[in-house]
């Protein structure tokens, strides 16, 4: 069994487990709980009522955070011709076609953090599916990775997109900005992360969509959040 840390023990003690929070007062005490000397990140956790079984229950998405995560992304764009220059012109860090799958095949090369890819590059990516697919580097329509308008996704990536999935116990986890944000950007951020998964609510789920809400910061305690405080 691991044992908690000595300033994470004493981070809990400000937390209520069996309180709910209203998120305004969630956000404040997961900045007091944070227990790292870097700038962490706050991350929210969100627990759904869905059988990830059924397909039609698999939820997966992406979405651009009004005031960004505070994380800078290293950008893989595999285009080929105007579409390429396209987004170069868009600070792409890395622009190329089979030249740079084969980079990645060959030399193991990973210096980036996420790949956008034009559709016409998908048969020539997916070769090496099984070295991406783990690290979760495979570009998806879903996510808006493969998508004939790379520029815009790079823009969009440069402002705070973020992908979110549910893992196969139902659970969404995202970094939704860091301690050293204003209070109301976490609280923006986090209310329009909640309001996209409300959207994307599949029409087969049965009962309470949303079963649980929670706030922490990087190696913080969990804060509980109430539902009900959050504009939805």
């Amino acid at each position: 069994m691991r044992k908690s840390g000595k300033k994470y023990v004493e981070a809990s003690k400000l937390v209520d487990k069996s309180k709910s929070y209203e998120l305004e007062e969630a956000v404040k005490l997961a900045k007091e709980t944070s227990t790292t000397k870097f700038d962490s990140s706050v991350e929210l956790a969100i627990k759904l009522n869905i059988d990830t079984k059924k397909a039609d229950q698999q939820l997966r998405g992406s979405l651009v955070l009004p005031n960004g995560n505070g994380k800078t992304k290293r950008i893989l764009v595999l285009a080929k011709g105007p579409q390429a220059e396209a987004a170069k012109s868009a600070g792409a860090d890395y622009v190329g076609d089979t030249d740079m799958i084969d980079k990645i095949a060959n030399e193991n090369w990973f210096d980036f953090d996420v790949i956008i890819a034009t559709p016409d590059m998908m048969p020539a990516l997916g070769k090496i599916g099984k070295v991406l697919g783990p690290k979760g580097l495979m570009p998806n329509p879903k996510t808006g990775t493969v998508t004939p308008t790379p520029d815009k996704t790079v823009e969009d990536v440069k402002k705070g997109m973020i992908e979110y999935r549910a893992d196969s116990y139902g659970n969404i986890h995202c970094s939704v900005g860091k301690v050293s944000f204003d209070d109301s950007a976490l609280i923006e951020n986090i209310t329009y992360v909640v309001n996209t998964i409300v959207k994307a609510k599949p029409s087969t789920v049965k009962g309470k969509y949303i079963q649980n809400i929670s706030v922490a910061t990087t190696m913080g305690p969990g804060i509980h959040v109430d539902q009900n405080s959050i504009d939805m």
